[in-house]
């Protein structure tokens, strides 16, 4: 097995257990989602702006609660994620809800073998490029399934905290790209456990390699912001310090823990 195949399948196989998990989780509440309420914050739907007609590949959709969001505001919309339980999961609500947004079950890297379409938006958000090891090809994909003058719309847990260990007590890893993080976990953001430890493989991404590697395969940055804040409280010792908006206690307002950022197709 490649190395490629070999981080491939261990994220996959953790994945599918967060899946299983995450779907009845509160955190994720489908409950109310069914009911109605977005999955989006307010940080995209400000980016996205009105998205009625438009077409829009979501990348790393995990089980589809974004890519439906979208779909409501009049979207239409393909969602994309490597685990299989999560894009059968996805098909699930898109059956209940009645929307026919389209799911596909791939690597990000191996795309162009299940999908010639060009969109309006490419969207991705919040825990995704830390999965990936070359953002290079990501780039890529971003930039090939972009229509002329299409918009890359972007939002991402900022570097600086992914420096730090679980508990936010010391730094461990380094800003910039080194080796793969190994990770072995029984838990997840979410409440609830895993039924077993799964073994995670993730990289850390600078802000500089990030703007780099769009601005390389042929995107302009229109738009990027910081953040001091995140709207999910999935971080050590977090408080909620408005409604929606959580910093780690102890470190107040003086860190960012969000970027966002808007880019077009040259």
């Amino acid at each position: 097995m490649s190395m490629h195949q070999h981080y491939l399948e261990k994220n996959r196989t953790s994945w599918n257990k967060r899946a299983e998990l995450h779907f009845g989780s509160e955190f994720y509440d489908v409950k109310s989602f069914l009911e109605g309420k977005t999955s989006l914050k307010p940080i995209e739907l400000k980016l996205l702006s009105d998205i009625r007609g438009k077409t829009i590949l979501h990348l790393q959709c995990h089980f589809g609660q974004d890519s439906l969001s979208l779909s409501r505001m009049g979207a239409q919309v393909t969602g994309i994620d490597l685990s299989d339980r999560a894009i059968a999961y996805a098909h699930e609500l898109a059956h209940t809800m009645q929307q026919d947004s389209t799911f596909i079950c791939c690597d990000i890297y191996d795309l162009p073998n299940y999908l010639t379409e060009k969109f309006d938006i490419v969207f991705t958000s919040y825990g995704t490029i830390g999965w990936l090891p070359d953002l290079d090809r990501w780039a890529n994909i971003v930039s090939n399934f972009l229509k002329a003058d299409g918009r890359f719309v972007f939002v991402e847990f900022h570097p600086y905290i992914w420096m730090f260990d679980d508990d936010l007590n010391e730094i461990r890893y380094s800003y910039f790209k080194e080796g793969p993080i190994i990770d072995f976990k029984d838990t997840s953001y979410t409440d609830g456990k895993l039924s077993e430890k799964t073994e995670d493989v993730s990289w850390n991404h600078s802000l500089s390699e990030v703007i780099n590697s769009l601005i390389d395969n042929g995107l302009r940055i229109n738009s990027f912001e910081e953040f001091d804040y995140s709207p999910y409280n999935i971080f050590a010792g977090s408080v909620e310090v408005e409604k929606g908006k959580f910093r780690v206690k102890k470190m107040g307002s003086k860190i960012p823990l969000v970027y966002s950022l808007v880019a077009v197709k040259c």
